[in-house]
């Protein structure tokens, strides 16, 4: 393969889009994202999952390359499993976020294309923003990917940094709703979960419908 269509395959392959959101509440964390998979200008999956559940009160968003990815969670749900089993406990957020910072910078070299939120609820919420390099930033809210900065608009307006998650539940969906409505490479429809000390909940398409109306 020629290096100018080695270039091209690369771009088409890599620029997947998407837009995820992650939000610190008192009582525990919430993440939102959209649905779709791009390559390209082209629709490559109309319902890919962007969030997952990594143990018991450890939750993971992608954005990036999908490959990418969904090699780094099957690897944090081992991790996690295996730290379980070791120590006989949850891996805690931060420790989680250390360790797949860590992962991230010794591939500096050849990265995973990858943008990433993790976040749990350990005695308090947390969740934490990595790039490809293994850069780690802790944040009360945060957004990733190619509709983040019209999620952030929603964010700087709405998000309440002391509310709970009953408070900013709305604020989360709306934000990665209107990325969809002004970005091209998100779309489909809204993904949304919270973890609390009662563990991990994915709502219902009808129940995140019925926020935004």
């Amino acid at each position: 393969m020629a290096a100018q269509e080695q270039n091209d395959f690369s771009k088409k392959t890599l620029q997947t889009g998407t837009t995820t959101v992650g939000l610190v509440c008192t009582d525990g964390i919430i993440m939102a994202s959209d649905r779709r998979a791009t390559m390209g200008y082209f629709i490559a999956d109309k319902d890919i999952q962007k969030i997952y559940q990594i143990d018991d009160r450890l939750s993971m968003t992608i954005a990036g390359g999908v490959g990418d990815a969904q090699a780094l969670i099957r690897l944090m749900q081992a991790e996690a499993s295996l730290y379980k089993l070791k120590h006989g406990r949850n891996i805690t957020t931060k420790a989680a976020a250390s360790l797949l910072s860590n992962l991230l910078h010794n591939y500096k070299w050849y990265p995973f294309y990858v943008q990433l939120l993790i976040g749990g609820m350990d005695d308090k919420a947390e969740i934490y923003s990595l790039d490809a390099m293994g850069g780690l930033t802790e944040a009360k809210y945060t957004s990733t990917g190619s509709g983040s900065p019209v999620a952030y608009g929603v964010l700087e307006e709405t998000f309440k940094e002391n509310g709970t998650i009953k408070d900013n539940i709305r604020c989360a969906a709306r934000a990665i709703s209107a990325a969809m409505k002004r970005d091209a490479a998100t779309g489909e429809h809204v993904d949304l979960i919270t973890v609390t000390k009662a563990g991990f909940k994915r709502y219902e398409r009808t129940e995140v419908e019925k926020m935004l109306q």
